[in-house]
């Protein structure tokens, strides 16, 4: 069965099937069983739906469209664009309505029996990737995500109004978008970016964290101690290490170089790692041929997860790397989010290789579980940082 979502709102209940648009969730098809839609959206609850735009890779439409399809398609989505703009010019904020509300009902219906036509041609052209399910379940999370606002004020903060350079930064972050629009094909590895009119989360200098407030009361920060480095170690089948892993690297591999400092460890290691040609560290631990041997394959790497990214043999443990840990960061996001489902603490935002939570004060009690599932992701067991604070510059180290 073929069908449309009318918007991707969760409040905005309506889909289009078999020539018909149906607004009342009573007259929906009995089973979603084995459908298939364009996207996700937040009223649908069917873990056996299958997306066409996840298939893709996050194509467009226009490029998934088939030739008997192209001149029709050309056509409406013309009239789409025009709708768009007539409401942007009227200042029509999306967020506040449904979009079935603000078009014709007869356009509607045209748009997406072509957007059906087009999802079926990516079904008979595609086959699910080894990755699919992983990339659905991360999805539905950034779905959450993007429909949250973030607290955004200028409380206590002061000191960023003492620089020309900070209040004109300040004033654009007070006056931007407050959702945080992650894109999942936005890099090559897989690593989370984020589109155009996004809050820019990514990219915001770390003074200007503290505009970042918690809805409740705390933001519960969590990372990796040494990601990409237990990333490796993993991959080689070593057991990680308990202590700091870049502590531990100094002493059974740096400290006879003369090498004790934490930060000149971790910038020699780096430098090693991901240059083939440095003979500066030899050693038996990180084996990069061996993780060449085992995840580099005629020009592609193939990851756990089963990524294939193609790539020269220079960066192809850099890729493996940033693509595995990426991958791991999201899994365990989206374990997180499951366990969290019935409280009242939720996913603020992801970061890198750094989950951030929006947590009251009555839900402390859960942070040791949420440690363990963070911790505990399908490669093994790392080590992790766990900080907490009033807004998300001033955030410290949390110790159990």
């Amino acid at each position: 069965m073929y069908f449309q979502a009318l918007d991707d709102k969760k409040t905005c209940v309506g889909i289009y099937h078999d020539g018909n648009l149906i607004f009342d969730e009573s007259k929906f098809p009995k089973s979603f069983k084995d459908s298939k839609t364009w996207r996700y959206s937040g009223f649908l609850k069917d873990d056996s739906i299958d997306y066409g735009w996840i298939l893709s890779e996050g194509a467009t439409l226009e490029r998934m469209c088939p030739k008997d399809l192209e001149e029709s398609f050309k056509k409406v989505n013309r009239k789409m664009h025009a709708f768009k703009k007539s409401f942007e010019l009227a200042k029509i904020n999306f967020n506040n309505h449904c979009f079935f509300d603000l078009v014709p009902h007869d356009f509607l219906c045209e748009f997406l029996e072509i957007k059906n036509g087009i999802t079926k041609h990516v079904f008979d052209i595609f086959e699910k990737q080894e990755y699919y399910d992983h990339l659905v379940n991360v999805e539905k999370l950034l779905y959450k995500i993007r429909h949250q606002n973030l607290n955004i004020n200028n409380d206590n903060c002061r000191g960023l109004f003492m620089s020309s350079m900070s209040r004109g930064e300040v004033q654009r972050i007070l006056k931007s978008n407050r959702n945080i629009d992650y894109n999942i094909f936005g890099t090559r590895t897989g690593r989370l970016s984020t589109y155009f009119n996004s809050f820019p989360i990514l990219t915001m200098r770390k003074e200007t964290r503290a505009l970042i407030k918690p809805h409740n009361d705390w933001f519960i920060s969590l990372d990796y101690n040494g990601a990409e480095v237990r990333t490796v170690l993993a991959l080689l089948d070593v057991e990680q290490p308990y202590d700091d892993v870049h502590n531990w690297n100094i002493q059974n591999i740096l400290k006879k170089k003369g090498i004790i400092d934490r930060e000149k460890a971790k910038t020699f290691f780096f430098s090693w790692l991901y240059n083939p040609e440095s003979k500066k560290i030899e050693n038996t631990i990180y084996n990069r041929e061996l993780l060449n041997e085992r995840y580099y394959h005629n020009g592609y790497v193939c990851t756990p997860f089963g990524r294939e990214l193609f790539v020269n043999d220079y960066k192809s443990v850099n890729y493996l790397i940033q693509s595995t840990t990426a991958d791991l960061v999201n899994e365990r996001a989206v374990a997180l989010d499951k366990f969290l489902s019935d409280k009242k603490t939720f996913i603020s935002h992801i970061v890198h290789d750094e989950v951030v939570l929006d947590m009251p004060d009555s839900e402390r009690y859960l942070i040791p579980e949420i440690k363990k599932i963070f911790s505990q992701n399908s490669l093994a067991e790392f080590k992790t940082n766990l900080r907490a604070g009033k807004d998300y510059y001033d955030i410290g180290v949390l110790n159990l």
